[in-house]
């Protein structure tokens, strides 16, 4: 066999394999995603333990045809002036089929098993599947409509919490999302799948225009383990920590009424991407506190959130405390609703102080505002 020819076969028998080479800015939810794997069955193939990775490893990602990449589209013109969508982003999967979207009867039931859902949605809003029944616990719940969009984890197999028939489920709708959310509840074979029908927040482009002194954050070379972090964090999936409604993390102070989901560009000509938290002004200085109980899993300075607090709460819910002037937790921390955690600042991605607050629900921001008061959202 000529040298060539060994080249060659190489080269076939790698891509049969199905061998990617890490880029910059890749994660293993963005490889998943367009390889239409799961990151557990990347960490399977590649015999890691975590989620972190780094440029030019080298990871198999499976065989066959289902291991191809899906193309990306050529961006359309003025794309920078248009909101992101959900399905937006290059590399995503296709939805499922029509006939796997498509509700049950109306009269299909789980025997012991009663269903309560809201009757309506708002993207970026998080929302509650509710159980009661003697089944109840034996239940699964999927969404299958986040097949096909940019969200982490699609349709994953979800398990309530709860006791005594009653039990609940976390659902969110990703910012983006203006299409129905479709949920499916099962138990055994039985099986009730049903539609929300979901509306948009209708805010204008924001066009912050920062100066470089502050946008060079973004392209600091620290952001690829600062991503990393955060997404380490978002994979968590552990027993629900807090028994008391949600609460504010500065006392007195409201957040600004556009500040969540609104479609943004950070500088001049720049690509627009929506706000996944809410942003509350206060002096430097003012005590930042946990808006429930949980565990500390990241306390660090990073270059774009600066002073970073991450809370993990339990059932893939965690909160993020951005910008901060100086951190008062460490990571591995026990803290419980209302312990200060920090001092609003202005470090990281920020002109002028501020709290910067996330929610999120197994990755994906929610509305803050819609747990404020609440055990649950609604």
């Amino acid at each position: 066999m000529t040298r060539r020819a060994a080249l060659l076969l190489a080269a076939l028998l790698t891509g049969l394999a199905g061998a990617y080479t890490v880029k910059p800015g890749d994660t293993l939810y963005s490889i998943a995603r367009t390889y239409r794997t799961t990151v557990a069955e990347l960490q399977r193939l590649n015999g890691l333990s975590g989620t972190a990775i780094s440029v030019g490893q080298e990871l198999k990602v499976g065989s066959g045809a289902a291991s191809a990449p899906v193309p990306a589209p050529a961006p359309a013109p003025g794309s920078t002036t248009t909101p992101p969508s959900a399905t937006s982003k290059p590399g995503l999967p296709p939805p499922l089929p029509a006939e796997q979207l498509v509700p049950t009867d109306a009269t299909a039931r789980i025997a012991g098993v009663e269903i309560s859902v809201p009757a309506s949605l708002r993207m970026g809003e998080a929302f509650t599947v509710r159980l009661g029944g003697a089944r109840a616990g034996q239940a699964t719940v999927r969404f299958p409509s986040e097949v096909g969009e940019d969200v982490r984890e699609p349709n994953e197999v979800l398990r309530p919490t709860g006791a005594a028939g009653a039990y609940r489920v976390l659902g969110r709708v990703v910012l983006g999302k203006t299409t129905p959310l479709v949920y499916e509840v099962s138990v055994g074979t039985d099986l009730v799948r049903g539609r929300i029908p979901v509306t948009g927040l209708d805010q204008p482009i924001q066009h912050l225009n920062l100066p470089p002194r502050i946008s060079n954050v973004l392209v600091d070379p620290g952001r690829k383990a600062e991503e990393a972090a955060v997404e380490k964090a978002y994979a968590r999936r552990t027993p629900q920590a807090w028994t008391q409604p949600f609460a504010p993390a500065l006392r007195g102070v409201a957040p600004v009424s556009s500040s969540f989901g609104q479609p943004r560009t950070y500088t001049a000509g720049g690509p627009v991407a929506y706000h996944f938290g809410a942003d509350y002004p206060a002096p430097t200085g003012t005590p930042v506190l946990a808006v429930n109980d949980g565990t500390v899993v990241f306390a660090a300075r990073v270059p774009v959130r600066g002073n970073l607090v991450i809370i993990d709460h339990g059932v893939g819910v965690s909160s993020l405390y951005f910008h901060q002037s100086k951190l008062l937790v460490t990571a591995g921390q026990r803290v419980t609703r209302g312990q200060p955690v920090g001092e609003v600042g202005a470090t990281g991605l920020a002109d002028g102080a501020h709290l910067h607050l996330e929610i999120r629900v197994r990755g994906e921001g929610t509305n803050p505002t819609g747990w404020m008061g609440r055990l649950w959202p609604r």
